[in-house]
């Protein structure tokens, strides 16, 4: 086991311990100070495919988590208990992530499961008591358990493929959630585990004459399900994202099954750059 100091390009120096196999590195501990953290993707020449079991559980201290491209497993219990941990951004080769890895994050808000993992369970963010939102990717086959139970705050589910398979415990205590599916993917009903089931399928307008500037600042045309309630948030860099809520928006102006809102920002000048993204209240 080697301690090391790895440069970031954040301000925080992250401090870890690794080890390394067969020309891979794997992140066993971390002993900097939390805040902000980038997972390197390479240290001592070594692609970091891995951040190994316990890692950085416990370390209360850590508000942001980025988790770099190189990253193909994440081990169990590496972030569990990371009460501070409000925003994590997975990388988007991660194949496996371990039991209970992110359980007992009570502070994180937010998570988007990318399409490379294939299946999700054992208690990976149970108890995530503040997660409202859960984005899945489309290489989801399989949600087994207890995966996401007593997230007690969760509203929206939101997959991006086709009905998983799964075990009637992936939400357990989840009484407020609800899951959206996209138009064309298959497997879903009026329920899936327990949650009352939504078509989902919110786009912003690009191609029509209200994209761009206006007179009272940047807009889009938002459409989708008739009555969804999207909610328009922004960020001002994405690769260390901290999406903040600038707009709630109802489709209520019915064309055919859809609705449509206008969504207009009169601060976007007040930015050298900024992201939008969309997602059911």
């Amino acid at each position: 086991m080697i301690l090391a100091t790895v440069a970031t390009p954040v301000a925080v120096q992250a401090q870890f311990l690794f080890t390394t196999n067969n020309g891979t590195i794997t992140i066993t501990g971390y002993m900097g100070p939390g805040g902000t953290v980038v997972i390197p993707s390479t240290t001592n020449g070594y692609p970091v495919t891995s951040i190994g079991s316990y890692a950085l559980e416990n370390h209360f201290n850590l508000t942001s988590v980025t988790i770099p491209d190189s990253i193909t497993h994440i081990g169990l219990w590496a972030f569990r208990g990371c009460i501070g941990l409000t925003n994590v951004a997975i990388g988007n080769s991660v194949t496996n992530i371990g039991e209970s890895a992110f359980s007992y994050c009570y502070g994180l808000a937010s998570i988007v499961i990318p399409n490379s993992l294939a299946s999700l369970g054992d208690e990976t963010f149970t108890y995530c008591t503040n997660l409202t939102s859960v984005t899945i990717g489309n290489n989801i086959t399989n949600l087994y358990g207890l995966a996401f139970a007593h997230c007690t705050n969760l509203t929206g589910v939101y997959f991006r493929g086709n009905a998983p398979g799964t075990d009637t415990s992936v939400f357990s205590g989840d009484t407020n959630a609800t899951a959206y599916y996209l138009p064309g993917t298959t497997g879903w009903g009026a329920m899936f585990d327990g949650l009352p089931t939504v078509l989902w399928n919110p786009q912003a307008q690009t191609s029509d004459g209200s994209f761009g500037v206006q007179t009272n600042g940047f807009g889009f045309n938002i459409t989708g399900s008739s009555n969804l309630v999207i909610v328009v948030e922004t960020c001002i860099n994405l690769a260390n994202p901290s999406w903040t809520s600038v707009s709630t928006n109802t489709l209520n102006t019915f064309i055919d099954t859809n609705g449509s809102s206008y969504f207009s920002d009169p601060q976007w000048t007040n930015y050298p750059s900024r992201f939008y993204r969309l997602r059911s209240s």
